[in-house]
């Protein structure tokens, strides 16, 4: 009999099998419920796990599949994983090279199945790719980031940092809360100060840089890619200078911190000479841009 639906259908096969006991033949129950006597044989013989009970349904999908990995290839799969939890495509060529010959997609299914495989979040927003300018002048490419400083087991304060990089001109300020409304702020603030104007932005994928931040900044924005610490340099190893040089000498406060900021900003950008622009301050530099365009 074909596989059924039928609601009704576990009653059935137990009343059927009780006329069986009751010494009706197989072929008399087929012709009263429209069945094959083999059908009916089966039921009796299906009975005897539910002696009280309505005989289920069950499901008609197969055990296996007949091409199925055995369970030595699947513990070879995850042994490659633990290892080195290197990725599927890792896997798979480290099997070819024993001699085991499995696809891809099957090294992936079978680590999904066991909770193994990193899957992409379904609520990450997807950030459209924008090529990186070559920076010529002051402003071609800013880049953006933050720094969080614990102040307590859960609780923290927040340095937002800037710099240009061709100039090396840096911008940083202190903030108790981070909210793309609190950076976007930031940056104008930052673009007061400056002598130049902020054409691209630069940042990582971090929530104070969402859209809403890109929507009222009204500059071109770009994120870093993903998997490219490269992308942002200049940004990262002022991050570490700035700690180095200033803030891992202050108490976290942000008062204490915003004060601090301006004494040394001031000195980064007027008296401390960088390597990378040939051992010029970022002011100089900026005014022999000036003068060149003038």
């Amino acid at each position: 009999m074909s596989y059924t639906q039928n609601p009704h259908m576990p009653k059935v096969r137990k009343d059927a099998v009780l006329m069986i006991k009751q010494g009706h033949t197989t072929r008399e129950v087929g012709r009263r419920y429209g069945v094959g006597s083999s059908t009916i044989s089966k039921w009796v013989k299906k009975s005897g796990n539910y002696p009280y009970h309505n005989i289920p349904t069950l499901s008609s999908r197969p055990k296996h599949h007949p091409q199925q990995l055995s369970d030595e290839i699947v513990w070879k799969i995850f042994k490659k994983r633990l290892e080195r939890n290197r990725c599927s495509e890792v896997v798979q060529k480290d099997l070819e090279n024993e001699g085991i010959k499995v696809s891809l997609s099957s090294v992936k299914r079978t680590l999904d199945r066991n909770g193994l495989l990193k899957k992409k979040s379904p609520w990450k927003r997807y950030h459209p790719p924008v090529d990186r300018p070559y920076p010529l002048k002051p402003g071609d490419l800013v880049q953006m980031d933050t720094i969080h400083l614990m102040t307590g087991p859960k609780t923290r304060i927040y340095v937002f940092t800037l710099i240009d990089v061709y100039s090396r001109w840096s911008y940083a300020k202190c903030y108790q809360k981070m909210s793309s409304d609190i950076c976007v702020s930031f940056m104008k603030e930052a673009q007061r100060h400056s002598r130049f104007n902020f054409n691209m932005l630069q940042s990582d994928h971090g929530p104070e840089f969402g859209r809403w931040f890109i929507d009222r900044s009204g500059k071109n924005h770009r994120y870093t890619r993903v998997g490219k610490p490269n992308d942002n340099a200049h940004i990262e190893r002022y991050n570490r200078t700035l700690q180095e040089e200033c803030l891992d000498r202050l108490e976290i406060k942000v008062d204490v911190i915003n004060c601090a900021l301006k004494k040394y900003l001031r000195y980064y950008n007027c008296e401390r000479l960088h390597l990378g622009i040939n051992l010029k301050t970022p002011n100089q530099l900026l005014s022999n841009c000036v003068q060149a365009i003038g």
